[in-house]
């Protein structure tokens, strides 16, 4: 579990997976993704994170906000799940509830789980990637203070969807050489 001064990001529940699949079921949530999420693939995600979390010591958490709301969205570390010419590499990722965004909630989780990452876990670097007009999620990347590298096309994104265009940006733990 891991703590900030508004959150706390911990391990999913059940009661968690009923109020993220609402969630990841909302176009608007869901408009820089390929499309939104059935309730069978939205417990599958957090299931694929359980597992991760198992057995890779991180994965993406269940994020509280306490006095606001028990399940806000998740974010955490996770490894990159296909093949790129940056990989193997660690991702650092957030969909958060559109009910609390603007509120820096993501900014914040993102931030603890970065420095979890480079602390607990002693990772080197931690990547971000987004298809290129998710302009909300690079502003994230760039106030966590991660540099733009370089943009691909995602292997697993459909050309169809108009995202299969992303960018990746690249945080160095700040004692790497």
């Amino acid at each position: 579990m891991i703590e900030t001064p508004r959150l706390i990001l911990r391990p999913w529940r059940p009661e968690d997976l009923p109020v993220f699949a609402e969630q990841n079921a909302d176009p608007e949530t869901m408009r820089f993704y390929p499309a939104p999420l059935t309730r069978e693939q939205s417990d599958a995600y957090a299931a694929r994170h359980i597992r991760h979390m198992a057995e890779h010591g991180f994965a993406k958490w269940a994020v509280e906000a306490p006095g606001v709301a028990p399940f806000i969205g998740a974010t955490g570390l996770a490894w990159v799940s296909f093949e790129a010419d940056f990989a193997p590499a660690v991702e650092i990722g957030w969909r958060f509830n559109r009910r609390y965004w603007g509120s820096g909630y993501a900014t914040e989780a993102a931030a603890a789980a970065i420095a979890d990452g480079f602390n607990r876990i002693g990772l080197r670097e931690i990547v971000a990637l987004t298809a290129l007009p998710n302009t909300p999620s690079i502003r994230v990347m760039e106030r966590l203070g991660m540099t733009r590298a370089q943009e691909f096309d995602h292997p697993n994104v459909p050309a169809e969807t108009g995202l299969k265009r992303h960018v990746l940006y690249r945080l160095a733990r700040p004692d790497a050489s």
